[in-house]
């Protein structure tokens, strides 16, 4: 896994073969941070990466100099290597928080300028997290939510849907 930009850019982390997660593909990531870049001033974000898996959203977003960034990863393996991944960077605005997204997502009393999710796509409660995110006060005025998520799912009904785009089987929401 690469880094794309910034700060960081062209930093490389292995990661292990046991890991269960699917990083979001170079290609589509770096799509994704190009949108961003013409939507949000990075500097000035403080970012929530659900579902943290490999960390690899959450390093785009340090590399890019938000102000905080908080990531949530449930399993242990991979808490381990974000937590590994931070000791190399140094990084003091990176704080990784082991624990469920969804029992996050409910318990949540901070707000972000920036949140992201990529749950695992065979997640039961995946079409019910923009809900969850939206509906409660996580999200700041004005904020971004960026839901990566599987092709059977259509979010352009809800009522603050602004955006999707498609890089092969990985699909992008956007909502304010």
């Amino acid at each position: 896994m690469r880094i794309i930009s910034g700060k960081y850019k062209g930093r490389h982390f292995d990661i292990p073969r046991s890991f269960k997660a699917r990083p979001t593909t170079d290609f589509a990531k770096e799509n994704l941070f190009n949108i961003l870049n013409n939507m949000v001033d990075f500097e000035e974000l403080k970012a929530l990466d659900l579902f943290s898996g490999t960390g690899s959203i959450s390093l785009e977003l340090l590399s890019r100099g938000c102000l905080e960034v908080t990531s949530i990863e449930m399993d242990t393996l991979h808490f381990s290597f974000l937590k590994k991944s931070q000791a190399t960077l140094n990084d003091r605005n990176w704080r990784i928080i082991r624990d469920d997204a969804l029992r996050f997502i409910r318990r949540c009393t901070a707000q972000y300028d920036l949140i992201f999710a990529d749950p695992p796509y065979a997640l039961k409660e995946l079409g019910e997290i923009p809900n969850m995110i939206l509906s409660g006060n996580m999200l700041k005025e004005g904020g971004l939510f960026v839901f990566e998520h599987g092709k059977d799912y259509d979010f352009s009904q809800h009522p603050r849907f602004v955006r999707h785009i498609a890089y092969g089987s990985v699909n992008f929401s956007f909502f304010e």
